[in-house]
């Protein structure tokens, strides 16, 4: 966390250094516009970027349109156009698709606008920023974690869509840990499968597939210990959900065939209901995402954009045509043990509520 408190306090130096050669971080100026173009509000970790970046950014005297596409594509599209026509100087973007939206992405140059990736890199289009969490890290963070319980077993991935630049780089990270076990037989992957929309619904029905028949001779899910009978081998050790959102329905299908807590499960986020299943150790851990960090380092970024700044960035990336500047922030895994120095020390969740205890 300090390397993050480093990281951040420097780019902040930047940010402040550019913005007093072209007109100030600090200064008040209600003509700025910023467009928030985001995939999705279902989740609570978008409402709480939502929330987070526009209170930044009104602190540095810049408006924001918020508008988010719940999963589709062609209403993104639309809607970043919608903003585009309503004079945004900056457009930051949570991508729901990063390969197809280069061309509101041109549009936006074409209209002089900024255009900011935003967790999510858009591919093949040339960007003014990225910021992001280190997806990679968060995928190796996960499989790192479990191997450390279950060095020798048959893993299933639970992984986020194709479409999704971010899911694609927290399996890769997932893979940089996993696949040198596979090839020397100490793991098995006997799934791997994308979850579009990652919905516990998807998820729960996909573990619940592995485990129809399990302990029961008349294809009905039974808890063995619940009959008096030697715990029955799963067909499967372990579990690496891309969010909290899929582990929530990969808990659930392993609670109704008794093997809560049997089976390791890790996910992503630190939804507040993640908390709530890792100290009941259902969950195993998750990745935490400083979000409030990152929201405020893009709402600077993308005020100094529109103020004629460029933010130097501490990296590069390339989306497959461009290297495009670049920050990004190092996750956090929390279990059992670390919760109260990271999420609730952060504000990101309050200890009452982890603990379900009443105002």
């Amino acid at each position: 966390m300090r390397c993050l408190t480093a990281l951040l306090a420097a780019l902040a130096l930047l940010l402040s250094s550019c913005g007093a050669q072209q007109a100030g971080l600090g200064e008040s100026d209600p003509g700025i516009l910023i467009g928030f173009s985001l995939d999705t509000l279902q989740e609570e970790r978008w409402q709480r970027d939502r929330d987070l970046f526009v209170a930044r950014a009104r602190e540095l005297g810049a408006e924001v349109i918020v508008q988010a596409a719940s999963g589709d594509t062609f209403l993104q599209m639309s809607q970043a156009e919608n903003m585009i026509a309503r004079g945004v100087d900056v457009l930051v973007v949570v991508a729901h698709d990063a390969a197809t939206m280069g061309p509101i992405v041109r549009a936006a140059r074409e209209a002089g606008v900024k255009v900011v990736a935003y967790d999510r890199l858009i591919t093949y289009v040339d960007l003014d920023f990225y910021l992001a969490f280190d997806h990679e890290r968060a995928g190796a963070m996960q499989a790192e974690y479990l191997v450390g319980r279950v060095p020798r077993g048959r893993y299933v991935l639970l992984g986020g869509a194709s479409a999704d630049h971010s899911a694609y780089l927290l399996r890769r990270g997932v893979y940089s840990v996993l696949e040198p076990l596979k090839a020397d037989g100490q793991i098995e992957i006997v799934l791997d499968e994308l979850i579009p929309g990652l919905t516990p619904e998807e998820a729960e029905a996909l573990v619940d597939r592995l485990l129809t028949g399990w302990g029961a001779s008349d294809g009905a899910a039974t808890d063995p210990a619940a009959e008096g009978l030697p715990p029955a081998e799963p067909p499967f050790d372990a579990v690496i959900a891309a969010d909290d959102a899929a582990a929530r329905g990969a808990v659930a299908a392993l609670a109704r065939h008794g093997l809560a807590g049997r089976v390791p499960v890790a996910g992503q986020n630190a939804d507040l209901d993640a908390l709530q299943r890792i100290l009941a150790g259902t969950q195993t851990m998750t990745v935490y995402k400083p979000i409030k960090e990152l929201a405020a380092a893009a709402a600077e970024v993308a005020v100094a954009l529109a103020r004629g700044g460029r933010p130097d960035a501490p990296a590069a990336t390339s989306n497959g045509k461009h290297d495009v500047p670049t920050l990004l922030l190092e996750p956090v895994a929390v279990d059992g043990t670390n919760w109260m120095e990271t999420v609730v020390a952060d504000g990101f969740h309050r200890k009452e509520d982890i603990l379900g205890i009443p105002n």
